[in-house]
């Protein structure tokens, strides 16, 4: 589903890629974040379907409002919940800035925890 905005001009598409692309980088730019995570059944969803599915994220496009979950690691010694919600706030203001639609909510989901010797 792509994202759709009737203006005076013409029509605005934002597609469920581009969202969850800005809404990456915008996770991995935020302090304690060690990686994101893709999980088992994003590889398969990559092999299943051949699409470029964006690593520990997944979206929601409506024609107005998105929903964003995020799977992530985060670094050892980090407080998780003071993470999670600076993440929360990164992503919402980068995806709606960069998009202008409105974000419903992200989920944030901690699947481990790195020490800042390990590779990603």
């Amino acid at each position: 589903m792509t994202e759709q905005l009737q203006l005076e001009n013409g029509l605005i598409r934002i597609a469920d890629d581009v969202v969850a692309k800005i809404a990456g980088m915008a996770a991995l730019e935020t302090p304690g974040i060690a990686a994101m995570s893709g999980g088992l059944s994003e590889g398969w969803a990559k092999r299943l379907s051949g699409k470029n599915v964006q690593k520990g994220v997944t979206v929601e496009v409506g024609q107005l409002e998105a929903a964003i979950d995020l799977r992530i690691i985060v670094l050892y010694e980090t407080p998780i919940h003071e993470v999670c919600r600076m993440l929360q706030q990164n992503v919402r203001e980068a995806v709606e800035s960069m998009t202008g639609l409105k974000i419903v909510e992200v989920n944030v989901k901690v699947e481990g925890v790195a020490f800042k010797d390990d590779e990603m």
